[in-house]
Order: structure tokens, then C-alpha cells, then sequence
């Protein structure tokens, strides 16, 4: 059972989540999340997951130092993701860095922070496929624990800030 959401309550304060990943489109999430949250006065959460793909071999002896690589990367990956919320409106992110599977850290992070109001994501332009993410979540969207917002790949700056 997910946990209660408190982001309206006193003393809290909504949060948007925002996945960094290695896609193009994720910049639009990250704008359509830092214009949303400056909006409405709450903040935005930046996960960044380093993916386990081979947990045996993770640990043959080379495991700390693979592991301490893949942290490196994804602080700088988040230092200029977080670098991008701000210069757009001011808004400090929150970051986190989990490893795992992204889907299943995604409702694990969710149901740790009752204060995350919605999951933003951001669909591939080409229309080809949304996005790994997007697939995967979306096959599970009717039982989600909070709001799913899918911003299209496609939109300009000028688009979203019409809208969030």
C-alpha cells in the first residue's frame, strides 16, 4: 500500500520527480518540472539511477571501483542536470542517486518521500517509441501511486512555459 501524500499539508511542500537519464528529451522534463514547481511554490526532485545489470559481475573484485565510477558520472550528470532547473527559474533540486532498476527505484523512491506530487516525464519526439521509462511505467499508470505527466518531446521552452 503507497504511502499518504502530505505535499499540501503544513509543513510540507509538493515535489516534482524528475528521472535523469542519457535521453534528449529529458531536458523537457527537467523545464516543464522547474517551471511547474516555481509555479506552485514547491521544488523538484532529480533521481538518477545507475543501473545493476550484472550484479555477479559487479563484484568480482573490480566491483568498488565500477561502482565508484558510475556514482562519479551520475553527480555530474546530476550537476548539470540541477545546473539547467536552476538557470531556469531559480529552483534547487533535490537529488538523489539510487541503483537498481529504474522503474522499480522510481516507486521506491515515490513511496519513501510522501511529499513527491507527480512524476514527470518526457516522451521521444521522433514519435517513434515514448521512451523506455515512459513504456515501462505507463504499462502500470492505472495503479500508480501519484500523477503521471508525460510532456512531449517535441515542445519549445516558449510551448511549456505557456502551460506549466
Amino acid at each position: 500500500m503507497s504511502r499518504r501524500r502530505r505535499s499540501y499539508e503544513a509543513g510540507h511542500r509538493p515535489k516534482l520527480l524528475v528521472v535523469i537519464d542519457d535521453t534528449e528529451e529529458c531536458d523537457r522534463a527537467i523545464y516543464f518540472a522547474s517551471r511547474r514547481a516555481a509555479r506552485i511554490g514547491g521544488n523538484v526532485v532529480m533521481l538518477r539511477v545507475i543501473e545493476t545489470h550484472d550484479q555477479s559481475q559487479q563484484w568480482l573484485g573490480v566491483a568498488d571501483i565500477m561502482r565508484a565510477e558510475a556514482h562519479e558520472e551520475a553527480n555530474a550528470v546530476l550537476d548539470r542536470a540541477g545546473a539547467r532547473a536552476s538557470s531556469i527559474t531559480g529552483v534547487v533540486p533535490e537529488r538523489v542517486i539510487r541503483e537498481g532498476e529504474p522503474a522499480q527505484e522510481v516507486l521506491s523512491l515515490i513511496e519513501e518521500d510522501e511529499d513527491i506530487a507527480a512524476l514527470i516525464l518526457a516522451a521521444c519526439a521522433d514519435g517513434e517509441e515514448p521512451g523506455p521509462l515512459v513504456s515501462s511505467l505507463s504499462k502500470t499508470a492505472g495503479t500508480f501511486p501519484i500523477p503521471i505527466a508525460i510532456v512531449p518531446g517535441h515542445l519549445t521552452d516558449e510551448d511549456i512555459e505557456a502551460m506549466s
